[in-house]
């Protein structure tokens, strides 16, 4: 679910705000007026500035509200050489995929492409450690592929049927 409504209702409660302090402000009816048209001018702008945000990539740096995340699902990417990697992710306990950037790294976008070819060889995913951690500890690739699934376990066989020869009369 997108976070867009609340949002715009913060905005719209502030630019009320500001606009009810203005109108009781001790000043000139056309400094109110005036204030009063600003605040209303303020919302749609508000609401277009925020709709605009939603289609467009964040930076990993800017993401403070799932910075703990430990691990994400790469669903897709896209290396800019030279400028930036594009990322798709799908994170733990949230509901849609996030579009973020990282900043370019040869050695990242290494790590990306060996990871992507091992997950599509063995038909898994990509996954990414730490996707928002300012840490330049470096010991662990960031991106890996699963490992393929244990292939389940084949029924027991029937009991083995045991035939008897027929003693011969002597």
């Amino acid at each position: 679910m997108s976070d867009l409504p609340l949002l715009f209702a913060a905005a719209a409660a502030l630019a009320a705000c500001l606009g009810s302090i203005a109108v009781w402000a001790p000043r000139r009816l056309p400094m109110k007026l005036g204030a009063v048209l600003v605040a209303a001018l303020f919302m749609p702008l508000a609401y277009a500035g925020i709709s605009d945000l939603l289609s467009r990539p964040k930076p990993v740096d800017l993401e403070w509200w799932l910075s703990r995340a430990d691990e994400a699902t790469v669903v897709g990417s896209v290396p800019e050489e030279g400028r930036r990697i594009f990322l798709w992710l799908a994170l733990d306990g949230v509901d849609e995929p996030r579009a973020y950037t990282l900043p370019w790294s040869r050695e990242l976008a290494q790590q990306l492409q060996d990871a992507q070819e091992q997950a599509a060889e063995q038909q898994t995913a990509v996954r990414m450690r730490l996707p928002f951690e300012r840490s330049l500890d470096d010991r662990e690739p960031k991106f890996y592929a699963l490992p393929q699934p244990a292939l389940p376990e084949k029924p027991a066989p029937p009991p083995a049927m045991r035939f008897e020869r027929p003693e011969a009369d002597a």
